[in-house]
């Protein structure tokens, strides 16, 4: 199957990112949202980036009207009934995923591909939701999406190996990198990472180390971009939190366990950058 119009649920900040790279790709990209506000935001926000990129110099001005012109928004889920396509990156509720799935199943082309851009959420039920379940897998993109390069392939046990194959072949259309994974909570990445990231938290709360020497420790001893403390109030600590919670559920295994300064963390509203202060604390 030939993959020509994309369609992406949910205009935030991983949709809007799926829908410009695609867009960039040179697929028509139907984006939508709960309602025609949400839409016409995220379609703003999309026109605010490649303005900016126009400004950098990294696009012309045509090619920008272009890119523009390749993306539609919508709060009509309806809407995608062309699409070959379709990735859904609303946030990570799972009865809410279920829900659209099934609805996407009804309304999507027969030989549709239905993809997830969840990170913790399953896989399976959306697929058996949907009554079309060799057609579902999950899509994770990371974020920025324009920037990271990688594309987790999750696959269940009912998904079609022709879908597979044509859903990967996608993602290096767009210029990511795809890995293969099957469907179990937190995939790869993030099975390595949460417990990593927690562990840090855990090593700060007994008092073996200020946070800024742990953060450079890891990034001077291991190479790392940036230490856990610097990547936790990037990402944001509600939702390491909030994957963690999801993992600690599925395994049952302590090392998934939020710890309690984490918790308390959340409690207090220092999420990270997006509230100005998390580990550490950020001007406007």
């Amino acid at each position: 199957m030939t993959i020509k119009n994309v369609g992406v649920i949910g205009c935030g900040l991983m949709g809007s990112g799926i829908a410009q790279v695609a867009a960039q790709a040179g697929f028509p990209v139907t984006v939508v949202e709960a309602n025609d506000e949400l839409a016409k935001r995220g379609l703003d926000r999309l026109r605010e980036t490649f303005e900016a990129l126009r400004v950098k110099g990294k696009l012309d001005a045509k090619a920008k009207d272009a890119l523009l012109a390749r993306i539609a928004g919508t709060s009509r889920l309806e809407e995608l009934k062309g699409c070959e396509l379709v990735v859904e990156a609303m946030t990570e509720n799972q009865q809410l995923k279920n829900e659209t799935f099934a609805k996407l199943g009804r309304i999507a082309p027969p030989h549709a591909i239905l993809a997830t851009n969840t990170s913790s959420c399953n896989v399976t039920a959306m697929a058996a939701a949907s009554k079309r379940p060799g057609q579902v897998l999950g899509l994770h993109f990371f974020n920025p999406v324009p920037l990271m390069k990688l594309v987790e392939v999750a696959r269940t046990i009912l998904t079609d190996e022709g879908v597979v194959t044509t859903a990967t072949e996608w993602v290096r259309t767009v210029g990511k990198t795809p890995v293969q994974t099957k469907d179990s909570t937190a995939f790869i990445v993030n099975r390595l990472l949460v417990p990593y990231l927690l562990d840090a938290v855990r090593l700060y709360e007994s008092g073996l180390a200020a946070l800024e020497d742990i953060d450079t420790a890891m990034k001077l001893g291991c190479g790392y971009p940036m230490g856990p403390f610097t990547l936790l109030d990037l990402v944001g600590l509600d939702t390491t939190m909030y994957v963690a919670e999801v993992m600690f559920e599925e395994f049952r295994e302590p090392r998934y366990a939020p710890p309690p300064l984490l918790k308390r963390m959340v409690m207090a509203g220092r999420l990270g950058r997006k509230t100005g202060r998390g580990f550490y604390t950020y001007n406007a």
